[in-house]
C-alpha cells in the first residue's frame, strides 16, 4: 500500500510510539503523535538495549546518538546473592549491547521524530477510539482523518480495549523496586544479577557510570499496585535483602528514593489489529522485566509494522502480516523472561545444584551461553 502520503496517528510518545512514528515518517507517511503528558519526558531508570534492538536504532539512523549517551556493556554476570560469589558470566565483547537511562533513549527518539517532520501534540488524553479510526479526546474530537491509528499507549491501552475488550491482568506474586544511586564511575559496565531464594537484584551503571540502576524483585503474597510511580520506604527494600552480600547491603544503604510496583501478567493479545487500529509494544504484549527485552521488543515491533505497511497491497494484509511476523517471537521472549524469574529465585537443594551446573558449564564452555541467545540477540528484523 506504500506509506507515502498516508496519514498515521500514533497514540503514546513512549519508546514504541516514537520509534514507529519515525519509521513511518521516513517512508513518507504524515504522522501525528498524541501524548497526554505536558512534555515528552520519561520517568523510570535504566534499561538494556541488546543487539536486536540496536539493529532497529541503526536502521532508523539513531545508533550513533544512542551509543553516545550509553555505556557499552562488557558482560552479564550472575552472582550468588548471599555470598556475592560469581556463578556465571556471559561475555558481551564485540556485541552492540548498551546500558542506557530510559530518559536518554526517549530523548534520542524524540529528536529523531522531530527531525523526520512528525507532529507531536501534547496534552492529548485519548478517551476512546473506534475501529473506523475515530479518535476522541477529553476535549472532543481532534481534526484528524487517519488511514491508521497505532496504539502505543501501554498497559492500559485504549486501543487494546477497543479491539479486545477489558482483560484484567493476573498478579504474579512478585513486586519490584526501582532506584537510582549516585556513583563515582568506578563500577564496570556489567549487568549483574544477584540471585537469592525468592528474590533477586539487578545492578548496572548508567550515564558514564555516575548513576547505578537498581531493580530488585521479591516474591510475596501481598498485592502491590501496578505502575512505576508508587513510592516506598527504602527501609522496606533493605529489609528484603538484609541477608545479601555486604556490597549489596552497602549499595542499598545509599538509596534515598525508591519506587515499588506489583508485577502483573497480561496476556499477549490474540488480535493486534481491527479495522484501522493496530497495537504496538506493551499494548500488544506486556512482558515481565526478567530478560531486559521490553524496550527491544517495542523497537522491533515499530520497524516490522512500518515495513509491513509499506510492503502490503492493502491495510488488512499489512496488519495481518505484521501480527504474523511478530506474535510467535514475542510469545517466546515472554516465556523466556518468565523462566528467568523462576531460575533466579530457586531455593534449597535445587538452588545449590543449579548454581553448580552453571559454574561448571561456564568453566568448560564460556561462549556457549551467548550462543544460546542467538535466537534472541542475533535476529535483525530490519533484514527480514
Amino acid at each position: 500500500m506504500s506509506l507515502n502520503g498516508k496519514n498515521i496517528v500514533v497514540i503514546g510518545a513512549g519508546i514504541a510510539g516514537l520509534a514507529v512514528a519515525r519509521a513511518c515518517a521516513l517512508r513518507g507517511a504524515s504522522v501525528v503523535v498524541l501524548e497526554q503528558a505536558e512534555a515528552i519526558h520519561e520517568v523510570g531508570a535504566g534499561l538494556q538495549i541488546s543487539p536486536n534492538g540496536f539493529a532497529v536504532l541503526r536502521a532508523l539512523g539513531l545508533d550513533e546518538a544512542l551509543a553516545a549517551r550509553s555505556l557499552k556493556a562488557e558482560a552479564v554476570a550472575l552472582r550468588d546473592g548471599m555470598s556475592g560469589q560469581p556463578v556465571f558470566g556471559m561475555d558481551l565483547a564485540g556485541r552492540d549491547y548498551f546500558l542506557v537511562h530510559r530518559a536518554d533513549l526517549i530523548d534520542v527518539l524524540a529528536n529523531g521524530v522531530r527531525e523526520a517532520g512528525v507532529e507531536i501534540r501534547l496534552f492529548q488524553a485519548v478517551q476512546d477510539v473506534t475501529v473506523d479510526g475515530t479518535v476522541t479526546l477529553e476535549g472532543g474530537r481532534p481534526d484528524l482523518d487517519p488511514d491508521l491509528v497505532i496504539g502505543a499507549d501501554g498497559l492500559h491501552s485504549v486501543v487494546r480495549r477497543e479491539i479486545l475488550g477489558r482483560q484484567p491482568p493476573h498478579f504474579t506474586g512478585q513486586v519490584a523496586w526501582r532506584a537510582l544511586v549516585p556513583s563515582d564511575g568506578s563500577l564496570d559496565p556489567t549487568a549483574t544479577v544477584f540471585m537469592g531464594p525468592g528474590r533477586h537484584l539487578v545492578r548496572y551503571p548508567l550515564r558514564n557510570g555516575r548513576l547505578i540502576n537498581l531493580v530488585a524483585v521479591q516474591e510475596r503474597t501481598d498485592w502491590a499496585e501496578e505502575g512505576w510511580h508508587h513510592q516506598d520506604n527504602p527501609v522496606n527494600l533493605r529489609a528484603a535483602f538484609a541477608d545479601f552480600a555486604p556490597e549489596v547491603r552497602d549499595l542499598l544503604e545509599r538509596v534515598e528514593t525508591v519506587n515499588l510496583w506489583g508485577l502483573f501478567r497480561h496476556p499477549v493479545a490474540d488480535r493486534w489489529h481491527a479495522g484501522k487500529l493496530a497495537l504496538l509494544g506493551d499494548a500488544a504484549h506486556p512482558t515481565l522485566p526478567f530478560l531486559a527485552q521490553g524496550a527491544n521488543m517495542a523497537l522491533e515491533d515499530a520497524w516490522v509494522l512500518a515495513d509491513a505497511l509499506d510492503r502490503a497491497d492493502d491495510l488488512p494484509d499489512a496488519l495481518a502480516a505484521y501480527q504474523t511476523r511478530r506474535r510467535d517471537r514475542v510469545v517466546r521472549v515472554i516465556k523466556a523472561a518468565n523462566k528467568n524469574a523462576s531460575n533466579y529465585h530457586l531455593r534449597g537443594p535445587k538452588r545449590i545444584v543449579a548454581h553448580a551446573v552453571l559454574r561448571f558449564g561456564g568453566a568448560i564452555a564460556p561462549r556457549a551461553a551467548l550462543k544460546r541467545f542467538d535466537w534472541l540477540y542475533g535476529q535483525d528484523v530490519t533484514k527480514g
